[in-house]
């Protein structure tokens, strides 16, 4: 054993029992031609010295050609026989090239031999991985295909970390305690909900509602039905989102952007297991399963009065947070072939056989996806649509980096770990740009619309520095930040207006 990484341990002994296996991991992210192969991960726990080459298929093996270790066989006619190796020496991991004919490239640039650091991007032929200094133990074998992953769609990954989370989720799903999905937007959270209903077994419709798309005046006639005449407007009577999903699922998307007066009465139906439409005499009871999300952190929303502690210790039966793309860049194969067969059910037609041309793997890998799934999906939509508008008949459906928009084109930003990039300083000026940013979000009440035109750049900017300066959109639209001289409002106040 090199050091505690390069470590394997066994459950106790037993009949069905599987080895706990650790990493460092080495992901076979996407294979250019052969995408439908999905990808692969591959403990190096036992081997400290993996050689990479072509074969008739993907096979992992303890017979290296030449040498000790084991042996990883691609089928990728650009690899040679012997390509290259991944090798454990003097406590670093190494990328070595054996002489191959098409060369070895990290993070774009040939290397020959070098040291190999945690999020690299190692390129090998037509094929793409991914390495990973994850010390996450799972049960399983040394190398794990994509392809043999169970389960609803939603709920496939090669990530370990997401895995367990995952499987704590497939086991709760036909419980009837509630769940919250906590992750950025775009991160797939009405997927994950969709996966749980299939899971579940409940008999009654999968209803989701984003409460922050909800009108403020007709939240509660929206979400628990109203009674014909109950309020101006009311024509007719109307269940309500929560009956309809009566015997089934009621996904509560963007929970914390629900108001106050109508937490209290979810509240109360949740408790009571019964609903009362505005206007009603009667209380109806009602059985759902209530699954929430949010991008929001729902405990900072409690502490600012904005959400009720009894309805989230109501809700957190099970959390789960869902990683933003950048960080489980791993599933990238496996999450286009997904979307492209998503796709392929809809009316749109079927366009789950496609390749990717070198050039736009390495941008979309290099790319950090600041909109997560959902900008990936409509990447995916928009390159699809333009590759077979220029296919030529009779030739394979291949996405080039012509077909990929503008920001995923000219994304440069090196890509580094989770880890790596919270400990980065922040670069000189950040604070004065930060400030500025902050100053547009306090002049258009966080519409980023506004600001973008205000601006005159794109919307997706706008997101990106969102992020990048850690700013909530939703601090600044009702007029209650007071940090960075926005507002003066005091803290009773802003809960007045809350």
């Amino acid at each position: 054993m090199v050091d505690d990484l390069l470590t394997r341990t066994s459950e106790a002994p037993g009949a069905g029992r599987r080895a706990r296996v650790t990493g460092p991991y080495l992901y076979l992210v996407l294979q250019c031609e052969r995408l439908e192969l999905l990808g692969a991960r591959c403990s190096l726990a036992d081997a400290a010295r993996v050689e990479i080459g072509r074969g008739a298929a993907r096979s992992w093996s303890t017979k290296p050609l030449h040498g000790d270790g084991a042996r990883l066989d691609i089928p990728d006619r650009f690899l040679s026989q012997r390509h290259a190796e991944v090798v454990h020496v003097d406590g670093a991991w190494r990328v070595r090239d054996l002489g191959s004919k098409n060369g070895s490239f990290i993070g774009g640039t040939a290397v020959t031999d070098a040291a190999l650091s945690d999020g690299d991007i190692v390129e090998l032929g037509h094929t793409f991985f991914l390495f990973r200094v994850e010390p996450m133990a799972v049960r399983g074998r040394s190398i794990v295909e994509a392809t043999s992953l169970a389960g609803p769609r939603g709920l496939r990954t090669l990530v370990p970390s997401l895995e367990q989370s995952f499987s704590s989720l497939s086991a709760l799903a036909s419980a009837a305690s509630p769940l919250v999905i906590l992750g950025e937007t775009g991160t797939g959270k009405e997927v994950i909900a969709k996966a749980i209903h299939e899971l579940s077994g409940r008999s009654g419709a999968f209803v989701g509602v984003n409460c922050g798309a909800l009108p403020a005046s007709l939240v509660e006639s929206e979400l628990f039905g109203s009674k014909k005449g109950a309020f101006s407007g009311s024509t007719e009577d109307r269940v309500g989102l929560i009956r309809g999903a009566d015997q089934g699922t009621l996904l509560l998307d963007e929970i914390g952007d629900l108001p106050l007066e109508a937490q209290t009465v979810l509240l109360r139906t949740l408790q009571e297991g019964e609903v009362r439409a505005v206007g009603a005499a009667r209380a109806v009871p009602v059985d759902l399963r209530v699954l929430a999300a949010t991008h929001h952190d729902l405990e900072k929303l409690v502490e600012r009065g904005r959400f009720r502690a009894d309805l989230l210790a109501r809700l957190s039966g099970f959390t789960v947070r869902l990683p933003p793309l950048r960080e489980r860049i791993a599933d990238l194969g496996l999450l286009l072939i997904a979307l492209s067969q998503e796709r392929g059910s809809s009316s749109e037609g079927s366009d789950s056989r496609f390749a990717l041309s070198v050039d736009a793997a390495r941008a979309m890998l290099r790319h950090n996806w600041p909109m997560n799934i959902r900008e990936l999906e409509q990447v995916l939509r928009a390159a699809l649509v333009l590759a077979r508008a220029s296919q030529v008949p009779g030739e394979p459906l291949v996405i080039s980096v012509d077909h990929l928009p503008r920001t995923v084109r000219l994304d440069r930003s090196p890509r580094v770990s989770p880890t790596q990039h919270r400990q980065k300083p922040p670069p000189e000026g950040f604070d004065d740009r930060r400030a500025a940013f902050v100053t547009a979000m306090v002049a258009h009440r966080g519409n980023v619309s506004a600001i973008a035109r205000a601006l005159g750049i794109a919307r997706m900017q706008v997101h990106r520095w969102i992020r990048r300066y850690e700013v909530d959109p939703q601090d600044y639209r009702t007029g209650e930040k007071k940090s960075d001289g926005a507002s003066e409002k005091s803290d009773d106040q802003r809960l007045e207006q809350t």
